[in-house]
């Protein structure tokens, strides 16, 4: 299998369980990986062999600025199922990895952040 990885891609969103999370928002980290075959686009150099990045940006940018959550689970949740969804013919495992460098938890880390991994990898 081959993948595909958007790394540490950065939006603002409005997610988390507490009210000023909501209200004025932070940071959120994605990275999202696609196990996708890549051999046809890779032989013949055409773009519709493959997943185009731009398409997945987009999609886990309207996810994540999107309408708020309270857990970082469920919006890693939404990402995998709109990318399973949205290129069904191409994409048969998806893993999320998003990060919330800032929340509002006292102590020194550097952030917290969810993986999952939706689909089949092999």
């Amino acid at each position: 299998m081959d993948y595909i990885h958007l790394h540490e891609m950065e939006f603002y969103g409005y997610h988390g369980a507490l009210p000023e999370e909501n209200r004025l928002g932070q940071r959120f980290r994605a990275t999202v990986i696609l196990a996708v075959d890549l051999q046809e686009a890779g032989r013949t150099d055409d773009l519709n062999k493959t997943v185009n990045y731009a398409e997945v940006y987009e999609l886990t940018k309207s996810v994540v600025e999107g309408r708020p959550y309270q857990l970082i689970e469920a919006v890693a949740e939404e990402i995998a199922a709109q990318v399973l969804r949205v290129f069904s013919d191409k994409v048969t495992g998806v893993r999320v990895v998003l990060v919330k460098p800032d929340p509002p938890i006292p102590g020194h880390y550097a952030a917290v952040s969810v993986d999952i991994t939706r689909g089949r990898f092999e």
